[in-house]
C-alpha cells in the first residue's frame, strides 16, 4: 500500500511540474500545450510501447515446445492473479534476465532470456515470473509509460520553448523570464528523478506481491542473488528506454563497478538487488 500510494504522490507530482512548465514558458497557452503534449504522446505510448519494447530487446514469439517450463509456470500463475495467458517471448542473450510489458492483462508479454532459463530452479524462476506478472497486475507497465512519456515531453517542450521563443511573451518581464529559464534547465532533471523513484517503487511492490503469490519470498530472493551476479558479469545490448522494465538492470556490466552512494542512486532505476533481497527476508519472517 505504501509503494502505492508514493507512486500515484510522484506521478501527480510529475505531472504537476508539466503543466508548470508550460504554464512558466507560455502561460496559460503553455499549460494547455503541455497537455496536449503529454496527451498525445500518452495516446501513442499507451498502443505501441509493448511492441517497440520487444522488438528494442530483439525478442521473438516462443511457443511451448521451446520454453515448456516457462509456460507451465505462467499458466499456474496467471490462474492464481485471475490474468489471461500472456505472449511469451525469448531473447537470445546468455544474460540472466526477464521483463513484462504490456498495457494491460489482456495485451500482456512475458519476455525470458535463455541465460535465465538455463541459470534458474523451478521455484527460482517461478518467483521471478510471478515478479513480472505482478507487474502487469499492479499495471505498472501503464504507470511506467506515463512517467516515461511525460519525462519525455518535459524534455522536448524545453527544446521547443528555446528554439522556438515561447518564453518572449509580451507580459514577461525579468523575473518570469529566469524563471523560464531555469523551469527549461531543471524541470527535465527534476522529472528524470521522479520518474527513477516510481520506477524503483514499482520493483519492490512487484516484488512483494510475486513473493505474496508464491508463499515464497527466499525463491525470489535466491533468484534475484543470481541475477545481481548475471548482470554484472554478462553484458547485454539493451536500450536505455527499456532497460527499466527487466527485473534486474541490464546495463549493469557495461556500466563497470560504480560507488553506490545516494548521486548515483537517485537516477537508478532498480534499487539495489541487496536492498531487495533484505526486504524479501523480512517478508520471510513476517517483518513486512
Amino acid at each position: 500500500m505504501a509503494n502505492n500510494v508514493k507512486t500515484a504522490v510522484l506521478l501527480g507530482l510529475l505531472g504537476g511540474i508539466f503543466v508548470a512548465v508550460g504554464w512558466l514558458i507560455g502561460g496559460p497557452s503553455g499549460a494547455f500545450i503541455a497537455l496536449g503534449i503529454a496527451a498525445a504522446l500518452n495516446f501513442g505510448m499507451y498502443f505501441f510501447s509493448d511492441r517497440m519494447a520487444l522488438a528494442a530487446s530483439r525478442a521473438r514469439l516462443a511457443d511451448e515446445t521451446e520454453l515448456p517450463n516457462v509456460y507451465t509456470i505462467v499458466r499456474s500463475l496467471v490462474q492464481r492473479y485471475d490474468m489471461p495467458m500472456p505472449k511469451i517471448y525469448l531473447i537470445d542473450s546468455p544474460q540472466p534476465n526477464a521483463f513484462a510489458t504490456g498495457r494491460n492483462p489482456k495485451h500482456a508479454a512475458v519476455a525470458v532470456t535463455t541465460g535465465i532459463v538455463g541459470l534458474m530452479t523451478h521455484q527460482e524462476l517461478e518467483g521471478v515470473l510471478a515478479h513480472e506478472l505482478a507487474h502487469v497486475r499492479n499495471r505498472d507497465i501503464l504507470i511506467a509509460t506515463i512517467a516515461a512519456t511525460i519525462g519525455a515531453a518535459m524534455a522536448f517542450l524545453a527544446r521547443m520553448a528555446f528554439w522556438g521563443g515561447m518564453g518572449r511573451r509580451r507580459d514577461s518581464n525579468g523575473i518570469t523570464m529566469l524563471l523560464g529559464l531555469a523551469a527549461m534547465i531543471i524541470a527535465p532533471l527534476v522529472a528524470m528523478v521522479v520518474q527513477m523513484a516510481i520506477s524503483r517503487s514499482r520493483e519492490f511492490q512487484a516484488d512483494h506481491t510475486g513473493a505474496e503469490s508464491t508463499g515464497s519470498p527466499m525463491a525470489l530472493a535466491s533468484a534475484l542473488a543470481k541475477l545481481d551476479a548475471g548482470t554484472a558479469r554478462i553484458p547485454m545490448a539493451v536500450n536505455d528506454s527499456t532497460a527499466q522494465l527487466f527485473i534486474a538492470d541490464p546495463l549493469k556490466a557495461l556500466q563497470g563497478k560504480r560507488n553506490t552512494n545516494w548521486m548515483t542512486r537517485i537516477f537508478s532505476t532498480h534499487p539495489p538487488i541487496p536492498e531487495r533481497i533484505e526486504r524479501l527476508e523480512e517478508m520471510a519472517m513476517g517483518l513486512r
